[in-house]
């Protein structure tokens, strides 16, 4: 493969994950490891990507939407997506089958359920594995195609699967709250959080606050379908009084 061939794969493999190793380099295009790290030294200097220890990291324009990889989005906002969680399990009580769904947010969700004595169905990969290990939590992972940039099942089977299930309460996030619309990247993944909300007797957001008068690609559901959104205390009071009218709003202190 001739250097420009590699160039061309190299950018397309950042578009689809978003960030790159230098060992996937290698297994993928079947390179040294010098050349891989010449390569990317190559389109930095070009402006194409941003070297990062042992890979690199696509170059986003700032105009144009794109959804965050599982690993940028898990060092943002962790003392208030914490604060969050917390919040979301004082409203769940022992016995209760919940349902959580992908995301950063859920996941420290998850990591505060690890001791208590409940049902929870999922088709996040991360939220799965850290309840795993749990002795008190009765947990089931729905199935389906894995759409790895998030760590969620997707697709036909996950929405023949959560079709009969039943919920007390379901816990989603999202990527953008404006006017009355909830918003995500993926419409596929959109759609398993519209069937889950919908299959739930209370229907929970969890964002944080930097998620308000934002848009994304697919409205996956309205405020006003929501009891309750738990965001941070970072909130402007302005978002409280224009949200609020859609929904109950309760602020994680």
């Amino acid at each position: 493969m001739i250097k420009k061939e590699r160039h061309e794969r190299i950018l397309d493999m950042l578009k689809v994950d978003g960030i790159i190793t230098v060992k996937e380099m290698i297994k993928e295009l079947n390179i040294s490891d010098m050349t891989a790290r010449r390569d990317l030294d190559a389109l930095a200097e070009e402006g194409l990507l941003t070297r990062t220890h042992g890979g690199a990291q696509r170059i986003y324009n700032p105009e144009e939407p794109h959804e965050k990889t599982h690993i940028e989005k898990k060092v943002l906002q962790t003392k208030e997506k914490k604060r969050i969680a917390q919040k979301a399990n004082s409203l769940i009580t022992d016995g209760e089958t919940i349902f959580i769904g992908p995301g950063t947010t859920l996941e420290h969700l998850a990591i505060e359920l690890k001791s208590r004595n409940i049902r929870v169905i999922t088709n996040s990969l991360p939220v799965f594995l850290i309840l795993n290990h749990s002795q008190t939590i009765d947990l089931l992972l729905i199935g389906g195609e894995y759409r790895e940039v998030t760590g969620a099942f997707i697709g036909s089977m996950a929405t023949a699967n959560l079709k009969t299930l039943r919920f007390s309460k379901a816990f989603v996030s999202a990527n953008a709250v404006s006017d009355n619309a909830i918003a995500t990247y993926s419409d596929v993944e959109g759609e398993i959080q519209q069937l889950a909300l919908d299959n739930a007797v209370e229907k929970i957001l969890l964002v944080d606050s930097t998620k308000f008068n934002r848009y994304d690609f697919f409205n996956f559901y309205t405020l006003d379908q929501l009891d309750a959104i738990i965001t941070d205390n970072q909130i402007t009071q302005e978002q409280l009084d224009e949200f609020g009218q859609s929904t109950t709003i309760i602020q994680a202190d």
